[in-house]
This record gives C-alpha cells, structure tokens and sequence, in this order.
C-alpha cells in the first residue's frame, strides 16, 4: 500500500520504491516535502531494492518554496541548509536512484534531477535548469558541486553563472537528463531503469557509489556550513 503522508507518496512496486512527488502545485521542496522525502527513502531501504522518483503531470519540482526563500534570511538559510542535506542524502543513496522528469524542473528541481543516479524526461515543452543567479540567488556550495559533478564540462559555465535554462533535448547535451522519451512512457520507463539497476548486487552498487562520489561530499561537507553563512537572497539586478 501507498504512504500517504506527504507531498511524497511511496509504493513499493516489485522492489522499486515509487517515490511520487505531487504537492498539487508547483512541486517545491518546502518545509513539508523534505521530511516527506527523507521518510521515503527510510522505507525504500528498509523495503526494495532501487527508487525512482516520479513528479506530477509537466512538473518535477519547482526548487525551493519561494514563500521561505523571500521570507527572511534566516528562514531561506535553514531551507536551503536542509535541502541541501536532503539532495546529498539522494546523490549518497546506497541504492540505484532514478527520476522521471515529468516537466519543468527549475533551480532546486533541476539540482533534485542531478542528484538521481539516471534521469528520464518527458519530451514536453519543459523548462530545465539553474536559473537562481537570474533571480538574485547565489548557488550554494553543494549546488556548485552537483553541476560540476553531473554537468558536461563544457555546460558548467552556462549553465551556473549564465543561468541558462534548457529545453529536454537540450538538457540531455548539457547533462541535466540522460534521456528523453514520451510523456506517456516517462515513469514507466524510469521505473524500469530502476528495476534493473536494482537487480545488480546491492554491496558493488553501493561501494561504487561511495567511492565514485566521495570527492564530491568532502567538498560539499568540508566547506558547506561556512558557504551558507553568507547566503543571502537579493532583487535581480
């Protein structure tokens, strides 16, 4: 049976935790949907073998709740601090992580597809990227470190400091998605990919993972507590 306990629903599909993201908005990665998350992956560990998130209907995730990132620099300090933790907590994941970008996928929603192990879209007429240095928002350390992890080389400069936003199509050259297929076939496509990761040995998964990202995370853990200190959210312009 599904959880039903947050804007992340959670079924266990012939070892596949089904994480699906639906706030009936806009998708954002608010005070509600992170504990949501990090409840799901405590069940997908406990119970399967791979997960695969799912957006809803031409929206993966929006980013951050804009409601906390305009209310205060202390309260836009604590949620990107605690979304930063979650999307390293994904990015970490011992086991195989797949996301089915249903849409648009702006900011923290672009950095929730890099995070993910293999990302799928939709080929819709979606938005995909980092756009915060276009709305007055500096990209945090983790950020930085996602992009340049995940990111073409030659895609990093546009696509933190230029704040360019892609199309699907373009997002697979940039390095956002790995593929992109019809919307119709978006997350049954990605749970497959899920499936099959999940069939290979969970330890050799696991131990690759680790040593493939630990660069990554001591960066990110070395040098994200004093980033964050000086975070602030400004006017564009």
């Amino acid at each position: 049976m599904p959880d039903e306990s947050g804007p992340v629903t959670t079924s266990i599909e012939d070892g596949v935790a089904v994480l699906r993201f639906d706030d009936g908005k806009a998708n954002v990665l608010s005070m509600a949907a992170l504990p949501s998350f990090d409840a799901a992956l405590d069940r997908a560990q406990a119970d399967a073998d791979a997960v695969c998130i799912v957006g809803r209907e031409g929206k993966f995730c929006a980013g951050f709740d804009l409601s906390v990132m305009t209310g205060g620099p202390d309260a836009a300090r604590d949620l990107v601090a605690r979304g930063g933790e979650l999307l390293m907590r994904i990015y970490q994941h011992p086991q195989p992580v797949v996301a089915a970008v249903t849409g648009h996928a702006l900011a923290a929603g672009a950095l929730l597809a890099l995070s993910c192990d293999v990302r799928v879209g939709a080929d819709v007429p979606a938005k995909i990227g980092l756009n915060e240095t276009s709305i007055g928002m500096p990209l945090p350390l983790f950020a930085i470190a996602l992009a340049e992890d995940r990111l073409a080389t030659t895609a990093v400069v546009e696509a933190t400091l230029g704040a360019r936003v892609y199309d699907p199509h373009g997002a697979v050259a940039a390095g956002y998605l790995d593929r992109v297929v019809p919307v119709e076939a978006v997350a049954d496509e990605a749970i497959t990919e899920a499936r099959r990761l999940g069939a290979y040995s969970s330890r050799a998964y696991a131990q690759t993972k680790e040593v493939l990202r630990a660069g990554t995370l001591a960066r990110v853990r070395a040098g994200g507590a004093a980033d964050l200190d000086r975070f602030t959210v400004e006017p564009p312009g």
